[in-house]
């Protein structure tokens, strides 16, 4: 009886958390969750942003109904749960200086890369649930790897898009007070991290930002979508980033589906890629295939595609949010790996806290 109880709470508090986001109208937006206006492009027609390949993801977010979305944020999804994991966290070092490079993946898609005295951080998320609201919505089975007042002075900030998985305004707002990074991010999502008292650099795809000498960052295309209610739905740009460095370039897929594939070979560009951080999960979202992902397979295309020396497979096993089970991802991806002749020591997926030396070009 507790249990039903308990169900039913949760469930009355997702309706009534969506019913103060948005009214449960995805289709009219408030203006204060207009988050950018500008002239029109292959991927902005005056209002939302969208995928130039012409999907918005099968089983994507225009194809959801309502009770999809309040089976996702009960993680009820048609999926055994998974079980909590033990996470030893770590202290990473506070700097790390010239052509080495150290990343460590914190959980989720939160990361950190250090190289040429820069502390980069990448979609930083802390928080315990996925949802708006931490009553209710996707818990963490892992705890982050990285306790946040461990970090060390961040300098650059990378986020990709607005989703709560990949945007944690409490934690951002804790690392701009304590370190004044600079945030670059999507058209638009400057706006909303901006009603938070932060400042961030936004910019479409292809834009790119000096950060020092020798190291700039450009913004590159993805293949998703956006939202930080139900009413303000592709208000904000979606990205990936390619660093542009000394001794090789780093990229960043951002969190993508696979559409045409071609965001990957977009990114390559002219200097090689000594590290790609690339998505592997959820396969699925509330039991149909999602576009809005990409799976290991696709993921070791993209990492043909673009060239790179090594990779980390990021945004699985933390937030329960597809059906698969907890560690399929990394099986399959060793098992497309060997497949296609490609030693695992290049393409790694990694526990929460722990790090890894990326070997010089």
């Amino acid at each position: 009886m507790r249990s039903v109880r308990g169900r039913g709470l949760v469930l009355a508090v997702t309706l009534g958390s969506l019913i103060l986001a948005g009214c449960v109208h995805r289709k009219h937006t408030p203006p204060s969750r207009v988050y950018y206006r500008g002239p029109a492009s292959d991927h902005f027609d005056g209002q939302r942003f969208f995928n130039p390949d012409g999907e918005s993801g099968t089983g994507g977010p225009r194809n959801y109904h309502a009770s999809d979305f309040v089976r996702i944020a009960t993680g009820r999804t048609h999926k055994p749960f998974w079980p909590k994991v033990p996470v030893q966290q770590t202290v990473p070092p506070r700097r790390v200086e010239g052509m080495a490079m150290r990343v460590t993946w914190i959980g989720h898609a939160t990361t950190l890369l250090q190289t040429q005295g820069l502390n980069i951080l990448i979609d930083p998320v802390w928080a315990w649930r996925d949802s708006p609201v931490q009553l209710v919505g996707p818990k963490r089975v892992r705890k982050p790897g990285v306790r946040l007042h461990d970090l060390p002075p961040i300098d650059l900030i990378l986020i990709s898009h607005n989703h709560y998985d990949h945007l944690d305004m409490r934690a951002l707002g804790y690392l701009a007070r304590r370190d004044h990074p600079t945030i670059l991010t999507g058209l638009g999502n400057d706006r909303l991290i901006a009603e938070h008292h932060i400042e961030a650099k936004a910019g479409d795809w292809g834009a790119s930002f000096p950060i020092r000498p020798g190291i700039t960052v450009t913004l590159t295309r993805a293949h998703h979508w956006s939202a930080r209610w139900i009413d303000d739905m592709d208000r904000a740009l979606w990205v990936g980033f390619r660093i542009g460095l000394p001794g090789g370039d780093v990229y960043y897929a951002g969190d993508t589906g696979p559409g045409d594939m071609r965001w990957a070979t977009e990114a390559k560009g002219a200097a090689p890629i000594r590290f790609a951080l690339l998505p592997i999960a959820p396969y699925h979202m509330t039991g149909r295939q999602t576009g809005n992902h990409i799976m290991p397979e696709q993921a070791v295309t993209a990492f043909r595609q673009i060239g790179a020396a090594y990779a980390l497979g990021v945004h699985w096993g933390t937030f329960e949010l597809g059906s698969e089970p907890i560690n399929d991802p990394p099986r399959r991806l060793d098992e497309t790996l060997a497949a296609n002749g490609i030693a695992p020591g290049r393409f790694r997926t990694l526990d929460a806290g722990q790090g890894w030396a990326i070997p010089e070009l």
